[in-house]
């Protein structure tokens, strides 16, 4: 008994502190695969929701007010997201569809640009924009 000098206890102890550290660093690995995994699930959400957001600005301005449009509209904020229709310079130009709609030449298009932004993350420091392009058929030389 009195040769030992406590030696196992020393090499027990620095086994222990070994697996400490190295289970304090699988608890912080884990935390940050967490984090990237909401972040990457609030952008797809962002993106759901502008999506969404542009589906309705379209319904909800289809016919006459997007035919008549000729300055920017703030389109409001549906779903989170903040909406604005652009309209190209308010001229009939052919429709990129049916540029032949019709023998006479009777039917023509006006476009807009319709962009939602959405925020996401901490703090919304994330932004996220959806642009798209629509056009509205028009009688030709139907202008306002």
């Amino acid at each position: 008994m009195k040769k030992q000098k406590g030696i196992v206890l020393f090499l027990s102890l620095i086994v222990l502190i070994i697996m400490t550290v190295i289970g304090i660093a699988l608890a912080v690995n884990s935390n940050q695969s967490m984090r990237m995994a909401g972040a990457g699930s609030e952008r797809v959400e962002a993106m759901a929701s502008a999506h969404g957001a542009q589906d309705s600005v379209i319904d909800t301005n289809k016919g006459a007010v997007l035919a008549n449009l000729n300055a920017v509209m703030d389109a409001g904020t549906m779903l989170g997201v903040t909406s604005t229709i652009t309209p190209t310079p308010f001229v009939d130009i052919a429709c990129q569809r049916k540029p032949d709609a019709s023998g006479a030449a009777l039917i023509s298009c006006r476009r807009a640009e319709i962009s939602s932004v959405a925020t996401f993350g901490r703090n919304n420091m994330g932004q996220l924009t959806v642009v798209a392009g629509v056009e509205q058929e028009v009688l030709t030389g139907s202008g306002g």
